[in-house]
């Protein structure tokens, strides 16, 4: 029997869904992810994310490759810059974990349309209040969540608009 609220439930809708025609998490192109350990120095995450101009990091277990977090590299700097941590200091003391307890995980794969990417980035059935993201970026994986295959940020989907006309 299927669920009353997803018989109601309409689709994501914004000043955007026009140009999406269709596309998916694939269209914005995303780079392949770079993911490191939580034993990795900073130093290291800092360097690699400067040489591929990446903004987010993610973070998987050394053993099982499972995804325990991400790091900001715009964070990440403060924290330097702050003195809170150190280059040579290992990337747990900065991460951010993901919260497994409390909150549902949201599958996003290559084939996922734009639209539920907008919807997830502003914060999922909030309405579509243009001034604000509630996520800055999201990892994509396969289907069962097994691989990490890329991130896409709210500024590649803002390239993909600004290139694409209305």
């Amino acid at each position: 029997m299927a669920n009353a609220d997803s018989a109601t439930a309409r689709p994501f809708v914004s000043k955007w869904s026009s140009r999406y025609r269709g596309a998916t998490v694939e269209d914005l192109d995303p780079p392949a992810a770079l993911s490191l350990n939580p034993s990795d120095a900073i130093s290291l995450a800092l360097l690699s994310a400067f040489e591929r101009d990446y903004t987010h990091l993610t973070i998987v277990d050394s053993e099982t490759r499972a995804l325990l977090g991400y790091i900001s590299i715009p964070h990440l700097q403060s924290l330097l810059d702050s003195g809170k941590v150190k280059p040579e200091d290992p990337l747990s003391s900065a991460m951010t974990r993901f919260q497994r307890r409390g909150r549902k995980y949201r599958v996003i794969t290559m084939e996922t349309p734009l639209e539920e990417l907008e919807a997830f980035f502003r914060g999922d059935g909030a309405g579509p209040d243009e001034s604000e993201w509630k996520q800055d970026f999201a990892v994509i994986t396969d289907e069962n969540r097994r691989f990490v295959l890329g991130v896409a940020t709210t500024a590649d989907l803002e390239e993909f608009v600004k290139r694409r006309p209305a």
